[in-house]
């Protein structure tokens, strides 16, 4: 009863163009105390109301939306609020999509081919201070061999910008930074991923899934 008068005072969003899922986790979460869930099939549903100066304690999100990549919401919403309570609800698997979700320091990842009373496990966890990965993601995880080091948002930026052959200078002034700052966000790629030069590095964010041989992983 209690967990249930906690979870009744909690303002979610949920955002998924699948009509199934969307009422799915609303029936989930009704059902377990919580009164107020919004729901959006597109990004730019949800930030609308944002702008519109509504707040949501939680955030429940695709990475598949239809107007916007799942990761770019991640960031325009840690943007607008860098402590926002986020949880990926995806049927993605990759060890690749994984590292980018935890690079962006998202509270929770479900699979959608889990039990649904993970959500509710997740939220109350989220709640106590702790982050929700569910079982089938710390398998991927550790059988990668994940040592939980990843590279922050901008650091990734800044590799991306080092695999496409740009120098410091050119990384700094695309992303309107200082070069030391750029030198600074390589020194910490080069230590997170153990690397000992630039092509080390490159092969090394290969090998973990941070890029592609072709290309980022975008």
């Amino acid at each position: 009863m209690e967990e249930k008068t906690v979870l009744s005072k909690m303002n979610i969003a949920v955002v998924d163009d699948h009509d199934l899922v969307r009422e799915g986790i609303n029936t989930i979460l009704n059902n377990n105390g919580v009164n107020n869930v919004d729901k959006f099939c597109t990004a730019n549903e949800l930030m609308s109301v944002l702008s519109a100066g509504q707040s949501y304690d939680f955030y429940i999100i695709d990475l598949e939306l239809p107007d916007l990549d799942g990761f770019v919401l991640i960031e325009m919403l840690r943007t607008r609020n860098p402590v926002a309570h986020i949880i990926v609800s995806t049927v993605h698997d990759e060890i690749w999509t994984l590292r980018k979700l935890l690079a962006r320091d998202v509270n929770a990842i479900i699979y959608k081919s889990g039990n649904g009373d993970e959500i509710v496990m997740a939220i109350h966890e989220i709640l106590s201070g702790r982050n929700y990965y569910c079982e089938a993601v710390k398998k991927v995880m550790d059988a990668a061999g994940d040592n939980s080091i990843h590279p922050t948002s901008r650091e990734l930026e800044v590799l991306y910008q080092m695999a496409q052959g740009k120098t410091s200078l050119e990384i700094a002034a695309a992303l309107f930074v200082s070069d030391n700052t750029i030198e600074a966000h390589r020194k910490a790629l080069f230590q997170k991923l153990g690397a000992v030069n630039a092509v080390d590095l490159i092969v090394k964010a290969v090998e973990k899934g941070y890029i592609k041989k072709s290309g980022v992983l975008r």
